[in-house]
């Protein structure tokens, strides 16, 4: 690795720890759920509710910094998710009520939604064509590591008085250093040079790209400098050419979301709850799901930018169709004895973490023209909250209302749509550079 790669994986590792507090601050509640519960009382659709509740902030905090990453830059946007996400997660482990717990938590959703916009969006505009889908899956590798950093503070923390406080507090430890990170890292040089900064953003590009490539680059993000008739608004994401490539982004963000996979990472303690195990079960459960989904993650990021992304959605959607009617018949038929449940989740998982989880990413950030990226990504990442938002709080409702067994057999039949879609709608973007990706 030379130079200049050394230097996009380093600011990329930074940008990416976002993607980290993103995971942590969504994985941390499902540790909490044993205990809420019975403290508050609460019943399936409280319990939604609540869980669900951080999604509001990230359908708003999605909105908002497509609008304000276009006017300051990517930088600063970052520096207010980390602020967001420290003292959000400190003020949840003070609540006292469930009204409190829920406006904190749409707080801490805030610089969530934030995050699953910046963090990509940042990631694609430092990184090459030729390692852009690598670096992209770094986000989503930081994503699973905040997971499983979570799930491992959950176990740890289960024992000790006020567990389920101390665990929403936890999440404060990576924001500040994630708050700290951030200004070692430099501006978009996309940003910097479509804002009149050409100066400033050649010299981050010089440490980005070889020198035969820097001019290059610079002439394609010049192409479309924007001015003030170039202005992006939401109605230009409905012109011709553009309004298809918006519906693409949003379908594959929905998807992702409605899988089944958010489910299992959101709700294990209650999924293997209905198979019989006890809590201390349930939350070691977390742990090896966290692990698996962190080794298939680093194995997406080898195979993203060789076999492409078309063929890594396709391959994952079908098998986890499979996966999910293997559970959907563990329950069916109370096989809860053997390895098959925990086995068949596990695969679950790993299939997803290789394949929709970090590809659904790197589509997002790649198939939108420069002039309307931001915007685009944007409107695709609240579409993925708010399918989110509803997967959160239909979830706990729908296994307590029908059998486990129905409820997966539901998901396999969310997940064989997905493949269809992916088969006739999805073209591959592998290896082309961000100006010269069309759909």
């Amino acid at each position: 690795m030379d130079k200049n790669h050394r230097h996009t994986v380093l600011i990329s590792l930074v940008a990416a720890l976002g993607g980290l507090l993103f995971g942590f601050d969504i994985a941390i509640f499902s540790g909490t759920i044993p205990f809420i519960k019975p403290h508050f009382q609460l019943d399936a659709e409280q319990l939604g509710w609540i869980a669900s509740s951080l999604y509001i902030g990230c359908i708003f905090g999605a909105l908002l910094t497509g609008w304000l990453t276009e006017r300051v830059g990517r930088k600063k946007p970052l520096i207010i998710a980390a602020v967001l996400f420290a003292f959000s997660s400190m003020m949840m482990g003070l609540a006292a009520e469930t009204t409190t717990l829920i406006c904190w938590r749409i707080i801490a959703g805030l610089g969530v939604g934030g995050a699953s916009v910046l963090s990509p969006l940042y990631i694609a505009e430092v990184s090459p064509a030729n390692m852009r889908g690598k670096m992209v899956s770094i986000n989503q590798l930081a994503i699973v590591i905040g997971i499983l950093l979570a799930y491992f503070s959950n176990y740890l923390l289960a024992p000790v008085t006020d567990n389920w406080r101390w665990m929403f507090a936890s999440g404060a430890v990576p924001a500040i250093f994630f708050f700290l990170g951030i200004f070692l890292i430099p501006e978009s040089p996309r940003w910097l040079i479509i804002k009149g900064y050409q100066d400033k953003g050649e010299q981050v590009l010089k440490h980005l790209l070889p020198p035969k490539e820097v001019e290059l680059e610079i002439k394609l993000i010049r192409r479309y400098r924007q001015t003030p008739s170039l202005k992006p608004s939401f109605m230009d994401l409905f012109k011709k050419g553009i309004f298809p490539l918006v519906l693409l982004g949003i379908t594959i963000a929905i998807f992702q979301q409605i899988s089944g996979a958010n489910a299992v990472l959101f709700y294990a303690p209650v999924i293997f709850g209905k198979a019989g195990m006890n809590v201390n079960d349930q939350l070691f459960q977390q742990i090896l799901i966290g692990g698996i989904n962190l080794i298939f993650t680093l194995i997406a990021m080898q195979l993203v930018d060789r076999l492409g992304r078309k063929s890594l959605m396709l391959f994952g959607s079908g098998v986890m169709v499979l996966l999910l009617l293997l559970i959907a018949y563990a329950f069916k038929h109370e096989l809860f004895s053997g390895y098959l449940l925990s086995a068949s989740v596990l695969a679950f998982i790993a299939v997803y973490a290789a394949t929709l989880a970090p590809v659904t990413w790197v589509l997002i950030a790649e198939i939108f023209p420069t002039n309307v990226r931001e915007l685009a990504i944007s409107v695709s990442s609240t579409m993925l909250w708010i399918a989110c938002f509803g997967l959160t709080y239909a979830f706990p409702v729908l296994i307590d209302k029908f059998s486990a067994s129905q409820t997966f057999i539901l998901f396999a039949g969310i997940c064989f749509v997905y493949f269809v879609f992916l088969w006739f709608f999805v073209h591959e973007t592998k290896g082309k550079r961000l100006d010269e990706v069309k759909e």
